[in-house]
């Protein structure tokens, strides 16, 4: 470990900035992990992209679908590519809890910066307060790695910014991943942002955030890697320049990104987000493949769709 328990918060802040991707993984034809085309993928966006951090084995990832052996050596190639260039917080989230801290003490054993952790599926709680104080006190007591904490809608529920807030006392919880609305974030962010980072993972929203909240860490989604190339970098150029302070000039940069996203959201067949966006990392050069059921394949003439929105979007390659 780079830092102790204690210390985990204060190291977070120091640390964990700029822009963090959550990694796709990429299948064979076989449905078997491609672990050199992951390689490759994350040498390009460090190298490349200079993407500061990558989000391992999350929901992007397809963690659902893979073996707890999977997921654990996902996290290895990837502390492995990433060493003294990049750094790694991986999802250790499940639905069973003792595979989640079994995963969660791997990630702490095998080098991984900082774990993420997704509130709990609590069918009939509705009071949850206690139990997910509970649930994270139990990560923080085991363990010493730094703890993000993650809330979407996916879980059936959000959690308030009250319960975050009273989970951010914790001594290793360093930040939270909260997919909410914005109005929730800010309120969070304003109650404990000079504890942990707080982030979402909406990129139309992260220069924003930046000038009003005065974020400095942006966890994390797939656009870093998505909407620049290594000759195209503008998602990271905006970012520097509104760390900088010159908003107008960010906002320029920002803007310009708009016919890549506006390509993407109209050539997204609803239902196949993850194929999409393999394929879209196909087109841009780096290494997509298959995806695992449940989630589905894009089919021949979604394929021409996404290709003729990317050939007019305006990235450069």
């Amino acid at each position: 470990m780079k830092y102790s328990k204690f210390d985990a918060k204060e190291y977070a802040r120091e640390n964990m900035k700029g822009i963090w991707a959550a990694a796709l993984n990429p299948f064979n034809d076989d449905l078997s992990l491609n672990e050199a085309g992951l390689r490759s993928n994350i040498r390009h966006w460090i190298d490349d992209l200079k993407i500061q951090g990558l989000f391992v084995a999350g929901k992007q990832g397809e963690f659902f679908s893979m073996s707890v052996p999977e997921r654990k050596r996902n996290f290895e190639i990837s502390v492995d590519e990433c060493a003294g260039k990049a750094g790694v917080i991986v999802s250790v989230s499940d639905q069973n809890m003792e595979v989640a801290l079994d995963l969660a003490h791997h990630a702490q054993n095998c080098g991984a910066d900082y774990i993420v952790l997704h509130a709990p599926v609590l069918s009939f709680v509705h009071d949850r307060g206690d139990v997910l104080y509970q649930y994270y006190k139990r990560f923080c007591d085991e363990l010493d790695i730094g703890i993000a904490m993650w809330s979407h809608p996916d879980s059936g529920y959000l959690m308030q910014p009250e319960e975050c807030a009273r989970i951010a006392e914790l001594p290793n919880i360093v930040a939270i991943k909260y997919s909410v609305p914005r109005e929730m974030y800010a309120r969070l962010h304003h109650m404990i942002g000079d504890k942990i980072q707080v982030s979402t993972s909406a990129e139309d929203e992260w220069l924003d955030n930046i000038e009003e909240l005065g974020w400095q860490l942006y966890l994390c989604s797939s656009p870093p890697y998505q909407l620049q190339t290594a000759n195209d970098l503008r998602m990271h150029d905006y970012t520097q320049l509104a760390f900088s302070g010159r908003f107008d000039e960010a906002r320029k940069v920002r803007d310009s990104l708009n016919p890549v996203r506006d390509a993407m959201k109209a050539t997204r067949p609803p239902g196949k987000p993850t194929a999409f966006g393999k394929y879209w990392q196909e087109l841009l050069g780096q290494v997509g493949g298959r995806v695992r059921a449940p989630m589905l394949e894009l089919t021949g003439a979604e394929k021409d769709v996404i290709r003729r929105g990317f050939a007019e979007c305006g990235l450069r390659l």
